[in-house]
């Protein structure tokens, strides 16, 4: 079997609902749709979400169709991990890292999508699954909320019957994040986790002062406190803290976790699919984690559900409210049935 063609199909619109965390406005919903053909006629496809921006799409668009796809037409797709390492020194003068991680995220994905669907199974069993559900937490609160709509969210993403719930943090004032937090916790109970996510917003003495209060206010993480590469700053804050540090979703590849993770400055790692290089970059990142202790919760769900039924230190799936043809079972996502990456 040999590849044949890349494409890829882009759409930008404005998002219904814009939300904002503690240091952007995220109000636009981008996609780029990979397919991978061949010459047996297999397909793989993957989507990415690429917003903020009306031109990203295409802009990703361009990197893998034109740099890209050249590379791997003709290539075994079954080969996923010499296809990676082929990708990754092409795009190495120009710095892998970036929009390249991005367009080399999106083919890997096809490219496990299609060896699913060539041998009509999910992935998740081609990956050597662990489980046959994943825990989940809904990320519902977001800043652009008031404290009503923060509680009517977070109570709806209970009675969804998610585990416990996320919520941002570093909007405003410490005392605003306390308000915020305290009306969750009375919504959601004592005993569920609440989780919270300062999106990079703080340097190292304000994460340090906000830790000790969200340690006391019983948060199960305090997420992205620091900006992603400062890993002397989160091993720093995570000799200081006991509330666990999560981080990973702004590190490109393996590499950049592998001291971050060695050194002790991340107690729940989260990869991002699209910034760490796809499902098999995902995959290392988490067995790396799991020698030395740390659980991974991933950030997003979508395709990253195969990766997660596969790893000995999953905790976690990060999920929004439930599409309509979902539903938890005690508390955790069933995994999907279809071939491929295909969904339930």
């Amino acid at each position: 079997m040999k590849i044949t063609a890349v494409t890829v199909e882009v759409t930008s619109e404005p998002k219904a609902h814009p939300v904002r965390d503690a240091i952007q406005l995220l109000d636009r919903d981008g996609l780029a749709r990979v397919r991978i053909d061949t010459d047996e006629g297999v397909s793989g496809v993957s989507t990415t979400y690429f917003g903020r921006v009306e031109s990203s799409p295409a802009v990703l668009a361009k990197i893998v169709t034109e740099q890209l796809a050249p590379a791997i037409i003709g290539a075994d797709p079954t080969v996923i991990r010499g296809i990676r390492q082929t990708l990754q020194t092409l795009t190495d003068y120009q710095g892998t890292a970036g929009l390249s991680s991005y367009g080399i995220s999106a083919i890997d994905q096809a490219l496990w999508d299609l060896l699913g669907k060539s041998l009509d199974v999910p992935v998740w069993k081609l990956l050597g699954a662990q489980r046959t559900a994943i825990p989940a937490y809904a990320m519902v609160g977001w800043l652009e909320l008031d404290v009503a709509g923060l509680e009517r969210v977070c109570a709806q993403a209970m009675e969804q019957g998610f585990q416990g719930v996320k919520m941002k943090v570093g909007g405003g004032p410490l005392t605003e994040d306390v308000q915020r937090i305290t009306a969750v916790r009375n919504v959601i109970g004592p005993d569920a986790p609440l989780m919270v996510d300062a999106n990079q917003a703080f340097g190292y003495a304000e994460a340090l002062r906000r830790g000790r209060v969200y340690e006391e206010l019983d948060c199960r993480w305090f997420e992205e406190p620091l900006p992603a590469g400062d890993t002397d700053g989160h091993v720093r804050l995570a000799e200081k803290l006991d509330i666990p540090i999560a981080t990973g979703e702004n590190r490109y590849g393996q590499a950049a976790f592998r001291d971050l993770i060695a050194r002790g400055g991340v107690g729940v790692v989260q990869p991002d699919l699209r910034r760490a290089g796809g499902l098999t970059d995902c995959l290392e990142i988490g067995l790396m984690a799991a020698g030395f202790g740390v659980p991974y919760a991933s950030h997003g769900g979508g395709a990253h559900i195969h990766v997660l039924a596969a790893l000995p230190n999953t905790i976690y799936l990060e999920s929004g409210l439930l599409p309509p043809d979902v539903q938890l079972v005690d508390g955790c996502y069933p995994l999907p049935a279809g071939a491929g990456l295909s969904s339930w």
